[in-house]
């Protein structure tokens, strides 16, 4: 196996992949500006990568770091619906233009096989259950649009230049190393840091609407089984487990787990926001050979141990 690209690296996503790519002895590059990522994520194996400081605007420093890759692992991107509805211009810039680099840098510099991020947030205001990847897509925020276009662009790059391209449609990741502390972090880590500090944890909406929540674990080795299955090129597919869980269901949970009773602050709904989300893995399991191993309970407890090591609580 040739060198293998991460960019993102230094995000949540990124950087277990980077950790599970270096422990199965492969030889990893990671591309990141730490905008969102961080350096802290890369310590367990910073020795043993190389690493690029640099924007994926910036085609040149996309070009330096995909320079002899085998394949990439495009998970650099501008998380979040509600950043997207705040500033559409810089996601749409670093979501779109960026992807276009890489799939251009990588194109030209004859890598095998592009694996990129996509998100379940493309399928937006369509109410049937569950999602499945033929699906009419009505993606319903900017950050919903850009990953939509970056699967146009997947597609693009498979039908004209040969370059193989699988997309990934990731439902609510949570697990180790995601960040509790931005305003725009996810449910699961902005419940955790709440109930570890015995503060109330707050909803957008009554809490009713569910998640197919999926553990790190589980969207790390589909990205594994996605560098090598032949049949998986040119297509996408869902990644999640399956099972869907309402918000109030997920807090019951995890106060179970960290033993902290507290009350609930629900507020207004946020705009963007999906009410219903469950993925159908059929596609995945049946051509990349993907199975969820790890359950949302199971998942759950396993991320309140490290962000409870982590505080130090």
């Amino acid at each position: 196996m040739g060198t293998i690209l991460v960019t993102g690296g230094g995000g949540f996503i990124g950087s277990n992949l980077t950790v599970a790519l270096v422990k199965l002895g492969h030889k990893v590059k990671v591309l990141d500006n730490f905008s969102t990522g961080s350096i802290d994520n890369l310590q367990p194996v910073l020795k043993e990568i190389e690493l690029y400081k640099g924007d994926l605007r910036c085609l040149d420093d996309v070009r330096r770091a995909v320079a002899g890759a085998e394949v990439v692992f495009h998970q650099g991107a501008l998380p979040s619906v509600p950043r997207s509805i705040a500033d559409p211009l810089t996601t749409n810039a670093v979501n779109i233009e960026g992807t276009l680099n890489v799939l251009l840098a990588s194109r030209d510099a004859g890598v095998r096989r592009v694996v990129y991020a996509s998100s379940s947030s493309v399928y937006g205001s369509n109410e049937v259950l569950p999602k499945v990847e033929n699906m009419s897509l009505c993606p319903m925020s900017p950050y919903a649009a850009t990953k939509l276009a970056g699967e146009v662009y997947g597609k693009i790059f498979y039908e004209l230049y040969s370059l193989e391209t699988v997309g990934l449609r990731y439902f609510n990741v949570f697990g180790p190393r995601q960040n509790p502390k931005s305003e725009y972090a996810a449910a699961i880590p902005r419940f955790i840091k709440a109930l570890l500090n015995k503060a109330s944890p707050v909803i957008y909406g009554d809490g009713n609407q569910s998640r197919d929540f999926t553990f790190i674990d589980n969207v790390v080795q589909a990205n594994l089984l996605s560098m090598q299955t032949c049949a998986a090129a040119g297509e996408v597919f869902n990644i999640a487990c399956g099972k869907r869980i309402t918000l109030n269901g997920l807090l019951e949970i995890l106060m179970d787990i960290t033993g902290t009773r507290v009350d609930v602050v629900y507020t207004a709904a946020r705009p963007g926001d999906v009410k219903h989300s469950l993925a159908g893995v059929e596609k995945a399991a049946g051509v990349l050979g993907y199975c969820p191993k790890t359950d949302i309970k199971e998942g759950l407890r396993l991320t309140v141990e490290w962000f409870t090591k982590e505080s130090g609580l």
